[in-house]
């Protein structure tokens, strides 16, 4: 009996753990840092279309990596379409790519319609992109300057870290 009571004690610290660490404002095990150019990469617009990242060059850039069974990520997206997109998506200045981790087309579309969200959404099916940023934890957000270099970025959701965000998006547009 005391054998079950401590495996469930210890079962509940390892998932209290697990919920923390994707809720924390800590960024770790990143791979880029504040200051550094944006890794280039490619993304699909659409189903068969891709563009660059670089190719947004010159405007104020949003990347958030979230996944539709993300805790965090859901009480986080909530407020980058009421904080920032219905703010600023009409700024030709600015641009948001909202990518689902290891998620699909159809993952995304149907996470996107689901939850009323109105801001643009993309698969990262192989985390082909998230892996040139982190290697584990969502939400992870990243501002870019328009000259591409990273200003700003986030690990896990955080209602001051978020506010900063917000500010900051602010101050640049």
């Amino acid at each position: 009996m005391n054998k079950r009571i401590g495996l469930c004690f210890l079962a509940m610290c390892m998932f209290g753990a697990s919920v923390l660490a994707q809720t924390t404002k800590v960024v770790q095990k990143t791979l880029v840092s504040i200051g550094q150019q944006v890794p280039d990469f490619k993304y699909e617009t659409e189903k068969g279309k891709t563009a660059k990242i670089s190719d947004l060059k010159g405007k104020v850039i949003l990347i958030n990596f979230f996944a539709t069974w993300c805790g965090p990520c859901k009480l986080e997206l909530p407020k980058v379409q009421s904080e920032i997109w219905i703010k600023h998506q009409s700024n030709p200045k600015f641009a948001m790519l909202t990518l689902g981790r290891e998620h699909t087309w159809s993952e995304v579309e149907k996470f996107k319609k689901d939850n009323g969200f109105t801001f643009p959404f993309y698969p990262d099916p192989k985390r082909a992109i998230f892996d040139l940023f982190a290697s584990q934890n969502i939400p992870r957000s990243f501002l870019l300057d328009e000259e591409g270099k990273i200003i700003f970025m986030s690990e896990g959701f955080e209602d001051g870290h978020f506010s900063e965000l917000v500010r900051l998006i602010d101050s640049k547009l």
